[in-house]
């Protein structure tokens, strides 16, 4: 993706470091972070700075890597990268393939290229679901910055818009950590793509009203019966989806699919911390970026990163290969 005017991956290795943009600052400051070192790039995926599926993957294939290059003992350091994230999928297959590689480095950037093939296949595939004036709705953020390039659940609408269909995309989840409102809108913003960002409980009264045709969201692992885990707040949505008959599509390139996962009960889920609850970080007035409380002071709260929506409410699985049933 290009930003002003410059084309951008999400992450990317020169040397020993691994650079890659900060998420957490955005959309108000777009800034380049490096990570030297193979904890640097472990602690920038655990604290957020590098998410989403695919660029997780990529950024942990590029931390073992560091890690061969800095003679560090890898068994140790491939239980410290994958505890970075517990249900992130790309994570554990991007570390195991360097791991058990001949030549890491290259390795993992074949892991980075492929991520970015993938994605582009996936918009390819993704866009004959869509027709001229489709109004689509998404969850969380599954674009450009949640992997190496192009995306997942936005990589359709992309094709879309750029073979001149004219789409209007509702951009959901701005709590807990506002990544729909911050991100995905960051993103349609750079593309010129008409949207409008909604509070995470709106969905199911524009899908009521015959605003919504179908609903894109992303995965962070699916199961091998098909159940999907994603974004707190994804089944939901995809429980309204199917009572008002709106198709609901995952987009996920294969490599985030878990085998030896039976079914959703299986994957594991992060609980984050409650301060992603309690506080909300902006820019205020006088420019600056401020973190604020916004729940009540005293209370505790309970943070579950993802839920799991079950194979029977997913309309189909849109991968590089593919549209697959679930």
């Amino acid at each position: 993706m290009k930003v002003q005017g410059k084309h951008y991956r999400t992450v990317w290795m020169e040397g020993k470091s691994v650079f890659m943009i900060e998420q957490n600052l955005l959309p108000f400051e777009f800034k380049v972070h490096e990570a030297k070192t193979y904890q640097e790039t472990c602690l920038a995926i655990k604290t957020m700075i590098v998410r989403g599926a695919g660029a997780i993957g990529a950024a942990a294939g590029f931390a073992m890597a560091q890690a061969f290059i800095a003679k560090a003992d890898p068994d140790k350091a491939k239980k410290e990268i994958e505890a970075t994230r517990p249900t992130a999928q790309n994570l554990f297959y991007a570390v195991k393939r360097v791991y058990e590689s001949a030549d890491p480095i290259a390795e993992a950037q074949k892991i980075a290229d492929e991520d970015a093939l993938n994605c582009q296949k996936i918009g390819e595939f993704g866009n004959t679901l869509i027709k001229d004036g489709d109004k689509i709705e998404t969850h969380c953020n599954a674009g450009w910055l949640a992997f190496v390039d192009h995306g997942t659940a936005l990589s359709p609408i992309f094709n879309a818009n750029n073979s001149d269909k004219k789409v209007f995309v509702y951009v959901d989840e701005t709590r807990p950590r506002g990544q729909g409102a911050r991100l995905t809108a960051w993103e349609l913003k750079n593309e010129n793509i008409p949207h409008a960002i909604i509070a995470d409980n709106a969905g199911a009264f524009l899908m009521s009203k015959g605003k919504i045709d179908l609903m894109i969201v992303g995965a962070d692992r699916i199961a091998a019966n098909g159940d999907v885990a994603n974004k707190i707040g994804t089944l939901e949505k995809a429980i309204a989806a199917r009572e008002f008959g709106i198709p609901f599509y995952v987009a996920a390139p294969t490599s985030t699919f878990d085998l030896k996962c039976p079914d959703g009960r299986s994957i594991p889920i992060e609980e984050r911390s409650e301060e992603e609850v309690l506080y909300q970080t902006g820019m205020s007035e006088d420019g600056l970026i401020r973190k604020i409380l916004v729940c009540s002071p005293g209370s505790n709260a309970y943070n579950p990163a993802f839920d799991i929506t079950p194979s029977k409410y997913i309309t189909g699985i849109i991968t590089e290969k593919g549209i697959i049933n679930p």
